[in-house]
């Protein structure tokens, strides 16, 4: 354990402030270093259950989508998928962009364990998703034409400040849901955070590199004018984005705002017994 770990849980002189912070920020960096240890063959199969249930949510999503035509709605059906990742404790690829990161950053895990929690996390993530896809297309062959054109909405977007931005959203959007689920312990509020992320980010077709990536590869098992290397133009980019949208927009705001409120709380504490 570092010398910095050390400090923050036997520090007694600290204010309550102080104290909830460093709580809360070791027990994300505890999560975070658990993440970051573990074996490849556990991120695989985590990662695997990943996409399975993000495929789940997705069937949701399409269903609606194919019986309303109305996206918002469909955003609050694919909230299945992450409750889903939730209560099974899966992972998901852009859910490992606030504790692990922070886990790396107090210096509990390594660069190379981290690349080795996103890759294989997001490879097995869209394996596992890919196979769902193709029962879904299967079972449900008239979802074609929904299929074809939520995924034509992702690959025909041009790389610009548009699908920067919606990328960015993406990330941050997921990565602020771990933050939620992080801050309570109630079992509602965590699913109350899963609604209103899948809400965002399926109900506003924002860019995530796993989600989207199931609805093209349903519009590619199912015969539509897209293809795999469509797919890789645009997944790409998206990637990128997310990971650059979650840690940077969340996880490093995160990060800064807890060191600024504990030296605040330090300040007062100085000041009051002067």
């Amino acid at each position: 354990m570092s010398d910095d770990r050390t400090r923050r849980e036997v520090g007694s002189n600290d204010g309550p402030l102080e104290n909830e912070l460093e709580r809360s920020f070791s027990t994300i960096v505890t999560e975070g270093a658990e993440r970051l240890h573990r074996t490849t063959r556990t991120v695989l199969i985590t990662g695997l259950f990943g996409g399975i249930e993000v495929g789940i949510g997705v069937m949701a999503l399409l269903a609606v989508l194919h019986e309303t035509g109305n996206h918002l709605l469909a955003g609050l059906a694919f909230s299945i998928g992450l409750i889903a990742i939730l209560l099974a404790h899966s992972e998901l690829f852009t859910e490992d962009f606030l504790m692990p990161v922070a886990a790396v950053v107090a210096r509990d895990g390594r660069l190379r364990d981290l690349a080795k929690l996103w890759v294989g996390t997001l490879a097995a993530n869209l394996v596992g998703g890919w196979v769902v896809m193709l029962i879904v297309v299967h079972a449900f062959p008239e979802w074609s034409s929904v299929l074809s054109e939520s995924a034509h909405h992702f690959v025909d977007a041009p790389l610009g400040w548009q699908s920067v931005c919606l990328a960015i959203l993406g990330g941050s959007t997921m990565t602020l849901l771990t933050r939620m689920q992080q801050g309570t312990e109630s079992m509602p509020a965590k699913l109350a955070a899963c609604v209103g992320a899948a809400f965002l980010l399926a109900g506003l077709q924002l860019f995530h590199s796993v989600l989207d990536s199931l609805l093209i590869f349903g519009a590619v098992l199912s015969g539509a004018d897209v293809g795999y290397g469509d797919w890789l133009s645009w997944f790409w980019y998206t990637v990128l984005l997310n990971i650059a949208g979650g840690v940077v927009l969340v996880t490093a705001l995160r990060l800064v705002r807890t060191k600024e409120l504990v030296a605040e709380e330090q300040r007062d504490g100085r000041h009051s017994d002067a």
